[in-house]
């Protein structure tokens, strides 16, 4: 029975510390990129253009206007229809990239597809903003392989 019960406590305790590793390996930048990509691809996905620019990073909205996010975005996203599948391909930690804003980013890649285009590829760059949050500074969506 006591041998019974260690084996019970050993069992416990490295599934504690297998959960502890998982959430702490969750807890990386590029893990924190990717949900608050998510949750930005979120709002895309709904149609809600509007409210993708306002919780986009400061720098992009530096670049765009609102009013020419929605129709840039709209006239990208509405032909494809709505989203079937997204699943990250590709996610690259980045500092100081060419042609940007000086900073931390990550960029991610997703096999994508939509009711009107099978196979698309998005790309989404986070950026950690100045407040420490990550933000979307980019994104794109093309024809996939």
């Amino acid at each position: 029975m006591q041998r019974f019960t260690r084996f019970t406590l050993c069992a416990a305790l490295a599934l504690c510390l297998a959960s502890g590793a998982r959430t702490h390996a969750q807890d990386t930048p590029q893990a924190r990129a990717q949900k608050a990509s998510e949750e930005w691809l979120a709002l895309v996905d709904a149609g809600k253009y509007s409210e993708s620019w306002e919780a986009a990073a400061q720098a992009f909205k530096d670049a765009v206007s609102r009013g020419d996010w929605i129709k840039q975005v709209s006239g990208a996203r509405k032909p494809l229809g709505r989203l079937l599948s997204r699943k990250l391909s590709k996610s690259e930690l980045m500092k100081n990239p060419p042609n940007a804003p000086p900073g931390d980013y990550v960029g991610l890649q997703y096999q994508s597809s939509f009711e009107h285009r099978k196979s698309a590829l998005e790309t989404v760059v986070p950026l950690l903003d100045h407040d420490g949050k990550w933000r979307v500074s980019g994104y794109i969506v093309r024809k996939g392989p």
